[in-house]
């Protein structure tokens, strides 16, 4: 850490962002409002595919997966006096990813063709062609709370070990590092949009992924051995355990619950999520969607054993330096960077790290105007001329990245991880009511007769879903990301009983 001084770190990372804004002047000019929204449906599929990996890993993947795989219960009963299952442990994550496969192969065979038939800006639109003007606007409202809360906790995690690690050496306060962030994110896509997030992201899966590779490598270098070397000492650790059959239901690793909860996930959080489908819907055609969906998801595979190898290479390298492993996990990669293995593998973690949390919450804040606009202020229905939709479109899009400012500053205040957590996973309690409407409209032939009930259900359901979970909790049955499947059943019960043939 003393070769990697503040002044060389933000020198580097004044230089990754001067080459975002070049990117986006490079490809917003003559860019109008439908290049912002969907890329004038232009975007190369192998470009969407590849930038997406970063979207779908982000911060907290490149954080705390790595952390999480040596986070035994023996380890935790040693570093907070409780000995607690955590999921993820090991390489169980992978089941997760098995089932990602399986939900890419739904959104790629069952949605696309749905948006690409019905030409969709913003895929809210379909509940409100099948559903009733109560249920699209209710479907849009509760993407926009999880997307605030969700884009808000990435840069949050982020925004903490760069106030760690850079930005106290300089005196700069926790608000002006959020604030400076996020000003970089508008500067270079208020113009250009999703036209220019396709083409950022893929920087930014660049830096992520050389990150983790480096890092490898320089493991591999102290451990004397090359990658294949590598591989075979993880094998032979007790890291590598990858399935979880035997405790039954209460694990929270279960193969089961997690293969299913994995697909699931992917079918909510992205399929339903305008943020991840905003980029499948800039591709030229459907039949590019889905050869991005599903090169994305073989990718994806082969992407998430590089971070889970990585972080059982970091227990072992920890363990080889006597290093003692610190109490919240997900800063094991950030201490070993930043201050035992090389300078160049701290540059390339700070890089890696910039880019992981810029490469959700840029999207984030583009999909959360675009839905904004399209959704509440009409702009696919109501004859605006260019320049109206401009000014329309740059008002709404500095409005969310004040409202991502504020919530990243009330995190901070809270001052309380658990609270925190909670609100991360109250967030993902909002994706279940999309889950119930979708399905509802999709394999459902009825239709709402009491649309002012529809936000009722939706928020009833979540609530429901929390108290169900929390006593089946009590009874020693967890039910993990399969609250997004009871989530979305109730809602879909409610809105059977509010409709008719």
């Amino acid at each position: 850490m003393n070769q990697l001084t503040p002044a060389l770190i933000l020198t580097l990372v004044g230089g990754y962002f001067l080459l975002l804004i070049l990117i986006s002047y490079l490809t917003s000019r003559k860019a109008d409002s439908d290049d912002f929204f969907v890329g004038g449906r232009q975007s190369p599929w192998f470009v969407v595919a590849f930038g997406m990996i970063g979207a779908s890993l982000s911060g907290v993947t490149f954080i705390s997966v790595p952390g999480a795989v040596g986070a035994t219960p023996e380890l935790m009963e040693m570093l907070t006096g409780k000995a607690t299952v955590r999921p993820n442990v090991f390489f169980s994550y992978m089941q997760l990813v098995f089932g990602y496969v399986l939900g890419y192969a739904v959104i790629a065979l069952v949605l696309l063709p749905i948006y690409y038939r019905m030409n969709l800006t913003s895929i809210y639109t379909y509940l409100g062609n099948r559903l009733g003007v109560s249920s699209y606007k209710t479907g849009a409202a509760f993407f926009l709370l999880s997307r605030v809360i969700g884009a808000s906790f990435r840069l949050f995690l982020v925004a903490i070990v760069l106030q760690k690690f850079v930005m106290d050496a300089y005196g700069v306060p926790f608000w002006l590092t959020v604030f400076l962030t996020i000003l970089l994110i508008w500067i270079y896509t208020y113009r250009g949009g999703i036209r220019t997030i396709v083409w950022t992201d893929t920087l930014q899966t660049l830096c992520m992924l050389g990150a983790v590779i480096l890092t490898i490598f320089a493991i591999g270098n102290a451990f004397d051995t090359n990658f294949f070397g590598l591989v075979g000492i993880v094998q032979e650790s007790e890291y590598s355990r990858m399935f979880f059959f035997d405790e039954g239901w209460s694990d929270p690793n279960n193969f089961v619950k997690q293969f299913l909860g994995g697909a699931l996930i992917t079918i909510v959080m992205t399929g339903l999520d305008q943020d991840m489908m905003q980029k499948n819907l800039s591709c030229r055609n459907l039949r590019d969607a889905q050869k991005n969906m599903f090169t994305l998801s073989i990718v994806l595979v082969f992407v998430n054993l590089l971070f889970l190898m990585l972080g059982a290479l970091l227990y072992l390298y920890a363990d080889q330096i006597g290093l003692a492993i610190p109490a919240r996990t997900d800063q094991l990669y950030p201490t070993l960077a930043l201050q035992h293995l090389s300078p160049v593998i701290g540059i390339a973690f700070v890089l890696g790290l910039i880019a992981a949390a810029y490469s959700s919450a840029d999207s984030a804040l583009t999909a959360l105007t675009t839905s904004f606009c399209v959704d509440f202020l009409n702009f696919g229905t109501q004859n605006r001329s260019e320049q109206e939709k401009q000014r329309t479109r740059l008002v709404v899009h500095v409005g969310f990245s004040i409202l991502l400012l504020a919530v990243i500053i009330g995190f901070k205040s809270l001052n309380n991880d658990s609270v925190i957590n909670n609100l991360f996973t109250f967030a993902t309690y909002t994706y279940g009511p999309l889950l119930g409407l979708f399905s509802f409209g999709m394999f459902t032939n009825r239709r709402i007769v009491q649309p002012l009930l529809v936000p009722v259900i939706c928020i009833v359901a979540p609530v429901a879903t929390y108290l169900l979970d929390q006593y089946l909790t009590s009874m020693g049955v967890t039910l993990g990301f399969l609250t997004l499947a009871l989530n979305g059943v109730l809602t879909f019960l409610g809105l059977w009983v509010v409709s008719q043939r």
